[in-house]
């Protein structure tokens, strides 16, 4: 059943998905040719706690940390360790914070030093699908017009979209209904309603589409070893349009990037 928030809620919300902005901005000076994951681990759930909120990721499901950390070839919910970080990689962050009753939950892929120009190609094409699945999260629209958007874009470039996992609806709940695959048809799914949060999150791969899964139970890797990147926002359904609850902007500040994407998806101007 699809939870409909409030007005006030979904401003709880946007409260919940900063808390993840702020700690992935304190994250990205911090990841580095040598960063130690399990320290940045603790990092961020140091932070999150000191914004009065809880690590959203620390224990569901008895996952044992705060951040799901997926380099390279890891697509999602690989588990941080001790292996540093080399010039080069690419690393997915995802994470989750649960303040006020209410979760958010997003995530970013980032450079480490000099990544090869095909990785960057990758990283930039996931990014901008992300985007073009949030343009269509509007009244009227259903689900499977963001999934179609997510795939035709990325699937034009000759990349794979991974099927088995999806973004997700969110409230007080981690995943709710409904479901938000990136891959679909027009016209086809749930329709959206003014109230609906989902956080919508392309995991798209460089090659193969196709995955499998550590004994950890956990890790995700792409089944031909190739990179993979992984964007995600927390979004809202407003007035019948999309609004942003998350932001990748406390990131550009602390990398020196200088970007408007998101304006098109904010009714006000953000209070950073």
């Amino acid at each position: 059943m699809i939870k409909i928030k409030t007005a006030e809620e979904i401003e709880l919300m946007r409260e919940s998905a900063l808390v993840v902005s702020r700690t992935l901005g304190m994250l990205a000076s911090e990841i580095k040719p040598g960063a130690n994951p399990l320290h940045l681990d603790k990092l961020a759930e140091d932070f999150i706690r000191e914004q009065g909120a809880e690590p959203g990721f620390l224990g569901m499901y008895d996952f044992p940390n705060t951040l799901n950390w997926s380099p390279n070839a890891q697509v999602v919910h690989g588990i941080p360790n001790n292996e540093l970080l080399k010039d080069g990689d690419v690393v997915s962050v995802d994470c989750g914070a649960f303040k006020n009753g209410f979760y958010g939950d997003h995530a970013y892929t980032f450079e480490v030093g000099e990544v090869a120009e095909d990785t960057k190609k990758l990283l930039r094409i996931t990014k901008e699908s992300l985007y073009m699945g949030i343009r269509e999260f509007k009244l009227g629209n259903r689900v499977g017009d963001v999934g179609f958007a997510i795939q035709n874009y990325c699937e034009n470039h000759g990349y794979g979209i991974v099927r088995e996992l999806v973004g997700h609806g969110l409230g007080t709940e981690l995943h709710e209904d409904p479901q938000m695959p990136n891959y679909g048809k027009r016209g086809r799914g749930k329709k959206f309603v003014d109230g609906m949060v989902v956080a919508i999150e392309p995991m798209v791969n460089m090659g193969t589409r196709r995955i499998k899964q550590l004994k950890d139970g956990w890790t995700i890797l792409t089944a031909d070893g190739k990179p993979s990147a992984h964007f995600e926002h927390d979004v809202a359904l407003v007035g019948g349009k999309p609004e942003l609850l998350s932001t990748f902007q406390y990131i550009y500040d602390a990398l020196g990037i200088v970007n408007n994407e998101e304006a098109e998806f904010r009714s006000k101007k953000l209070q950073l």
